[in-house]
């Protein structure tokens, strides 16, 4: 009689362990995002950076906005196939990429001859730049303006190395600063008459109510593109249909749609 009592109480037991797998295993929560399109092509991991704003993002909402994302997203669903979205960082999408853990990256990533030697790139699909700006408020209207008075740049960025390129010529001196806001509030106390910024950062940054204009023309910077390793037979695929999705997203109109929503031209 123990021994069968023993036997049920085995059983029982096992049962229950079974049914627990069972449950955990249909239970998992993926943390990457999922394209909304419902195409029944293939499926792709695309892996971001975690904060680029105006190109990736968290929204208000907790949602997953920018440039790239409504991009990507637009391509897809042109081109029939789905993603899965990982925002990892910057760094960590490239490793990534190079590891072959994912299918592609889309990070507001410069196409460079160094990268080349890496990855495929598709057709550029944002030229980035450098701008100046000023107050509101201000009269400056031309680099002339800033003769004598001092200018506002952020460390390592194309806007710092382009307004140390023609500080001599203008007669300007430059202050710098390690992050965006705090370049934007010295312009707005007064104590610098403007600064250069990357293009797509500084429209972003008008466009979310900072009290800033823009001067001047649009200086030429790097272009940003989808990459995939170098010679891998799905990245290749991948590349193919994210170029011909670009192509028709900007014919259609919808490319200029995506970069208006974030950039104030």
């Amino acid at each position: 009689m123990k021994k069968l009592l023993k036997y049920g109480l085995l059983l029982i037991l096992s049962a229950m362990l079974v049914i627990t797998l069972a449950a955990c295993s249909s239970g998992g929560s993926d943390e990457s995002a999922s394209s909304d399109s419902s195409s029944e092509g293939p499926t792709y991991k695309i892996a971001t950076d975690t904060t680029f704003a105006p190109f990736e993002f968290e929204n208000d909402e907790g949602k997953r906005v920018g440039i790239d994302i409504d991009l990507l997203d637009a391509i897809a669903k042109n081109q029939n196939f789905k993603y899965e979205l990982q925002p990892l960082g910057f760094d960590a999408a490239v490793q990534a990429l190079e590891a072959n853990q994912v299918d592609g990256v889309i990070a507001g990533m410069s196409i460079t001859d160094e990268r080349k030697q890496k990855f495929d790139f598709s057709e550029p699909y944002f030229d980035s730049g450098v701008v100046c700006a000023v107050a509101e408020n201000s009269d400056i209207t031309d680099y002339e303006g800033l003769r004598g008075k001092n200018v506002a740049v952020k460390t390592g960025t194309e806007g710092s190395t382009y307004a140390d390129s023609i500080k001599d010529t203008y007669g300007f001196t430059v202050t710098t600063f390690q992050d965006s806001a705090n370049m934007y509030e010295d312009v707005k106390a007064g104590n610098s008459v403007a600064c250069f910024e990357d293009y797509p950062v500084i429209g972003y940054a008008i466009n979310q109510g900072q009290p800033l204009k823009m001067i001047g023309d649009v200086q030429q910077g790097s272009s940003y593109g989808f990459a995939v390793s170098k010679g891998n037979e799905t990245g290749a695929k991948l590349l193919e249909m994210f170029n011909a999705g670009l192509t028709e997203v900007r014919d259609s109109g919808e490319y200029d749609e995506i970069v208006n929503t974030y950039i104030t031209k």
